[in-house]
């Protein structure tokens, strides 16, 4: 294509575009009329240009055109787990998520007419046994990833499976098996911490794990690594969240020798889903399934618009299927690899949640590390303060959920469609440290709301 047109024009500088909106403003303030400051301290500007670029953006090394539609499957029935599996490959699942709770599962049953080669299948382990991982295993020399993540586990239930040593070593032991390990960054931002706050926590989560590993040069260069992360419905600094994510990572494990590339399996978030108007929650899975991909996760699992309250049920997980479905064959979402590269708005999103996060990682590293801030309660406390915050954001209407605390349907009757308890759950018992606790926006309103419906 000629330039002829283009070079027919004198560039513009930022600063020639912003003394131009200066003038059109006829008086106000550019920063106060025109730039909004988000939870993160970021100062958000209503154009962005090749000036607010430090050097020229570089090519990201993900591929957007490989992403996989991923359904996840809690196993309480073996035989139905297996049918369910074998029917949403059949219905355009590419990929499986096995949630195991305990060790009476039978693999050979689960996998059966499953090949994880050509279908990757990921496990969520809720026990430590290295004994059903090498079972796990040996069924396939590909395809078959193992999320272990005991710190993940003692953040969200406040104990070790046993205690710090015995979870360690059987960590190290089920590791050095699998090559593979696994951050659960999704539990951070469903309990509430900005999008900083996600980045520096797992990075700092994954960082314990490094540390454990550092005197083993024979599994850090092999490493896989995995991020469970959940995407909010703030679509492009989700978008630049999982570009952050990658580049923080690059730069620890490079820190270590250890393995610089990471796998990241991405989900909406439930902080902002709603029991009320629940038709919503697929506009929001929708874009933050968007900004997954656009991001460059490798693996999405959609949450069905009724998962707060409903029971696993086939229609939920078919529409949650059938948006990826869409997202990938009808919208394209497929066919052009890193197409949020360069895009000035993207880039500057990029760098500005890179260095604050890495600059809160720091400073979790010099107070004694993620393990200890969580012994002390620091971070548990921090999530909470961000949290508080976005919840008196929502109550003064300054964050919106259609349907909820904006347009609400006086006529939305849910109390007769609970399957499932949709709060947060206060279960007294003792635990090793305070757990980091999930909570979504909306629960506040709809517990009032249920107690009026007639």
């Amino acid at each position: 294509m000629s330039n002829k047109l283009f070079n027919e024009f004198d560039s513009v500088s930022a600063k020639q575009w912003k003394q131009k909106i200066q003038f059109d403003l006829k008086g106000a303030d550019y920063n106060d009329t025109l730039v909004w400051k988000t939870n993160e301290d970021i100062s958000v500007k209503p154009f962005y240009h090749a000036d607010d670029l430090k050097e020229h953006a570089k090519v990201s090394n993900t591929e957007t055109t490989t992403w996989k539609i991923c359904q996840s499957i809690f196993v309480a029935d073996v035989k139905r787990s297996n049918e369910k599996a074998i029917d949403a490959i059949k219905k355009g699942a590419e990929s499986i998520k096995f949630i195991i709770p305990s060790e009476d599962i039978s693999i050979n049953d689960l996998l059966q007419n499953i090949n994880p080669e050509s279908t990757p299948l990921y496990f969520e382990l809720q026990f430590l046994s290295k004994a059903y991982v090498k079972q796990l295993t040996a069924s396939s020399n590909t395809g078959i990833y193992i999320h272990t993540d005991i710190i993940g586990n003692l953040a969200k239930s406040g104990n070790w499976h046993h205690n710090l040593n015995d979870d360690f070593s059987k960590f190290e032991a089920i590791t050095t098996h699998t090559k593979q390990a696994a951050i659960n960054a999704s539990l951070y931002q469903n309990a509430g911490a900005n999008i900083v706050q996600q980045l520096a926590y797992a990075l700092a989560h994954a960082n314990e794990y490094l540390n454990h590993f550092e005197n083993n040069k024979d599994i850090l260069p092999i490493l896989e690594v995995t991020f469970n992360v959940s995407v909010g419905t703030n679509y492009f600094f989700e978008i630049a969240k999982l570009r952050a994510l990658r580049m923080l990572w690059d730069t620890l494990a490079k820190a270590y020798q250890a393995n610089p590339n990471c796998y990241i399996l991405a989900t909406p978030t439930k902080r902002n889903k709603t029991l009320y108007d629940y038709n919503t929650n697929t506009l929001r899975t929708t874009t933050e399934c968007m900004s997954a991909i656009l991001g460059g996760a490798n693996s999405i699992n959609n949450l069905p618009y009724d998962a707060i309250y409903h029971k696993d049920n086939a229609f939920g997980e078919r529409i949650a299927r059938n948006q990826l479905l869409v997202l990938k064959h009808e919208s394209y979402f497929d066919v052009v690899n890193n197409p949020s590269d360069g895009a000035y708005y993207i880039e500057s999103l990029t760098n500005q949640l890179t260095e604050k996060a890495l600059d809160l990682f720091k400073n979790i590293e010099k107070n004694g590390g993620f393990l200890k801030q969580l012994k002390d309660g620091t971070i548990q406390r921090k999530i909470k303060e961000s949290a508080t915050k976005e919840d008196q954001q929502f109550d003064a209407g300054e964050n919106i959920l259609l349907g909820t605390n904006k347009h609400p349907n006086a006529e939305d009757k849910m109390k007769h469609e609970l399957e499932l308890y949709p709060f947060v759950k206060t279960n007294q018992r003792k635990t090793l440290i305070e757990p980091i606790i999930e909570k979504r926006l909306a629960e506040k309103i709809e517990q009032e709301r249920l107690k009026t419906e007639s």
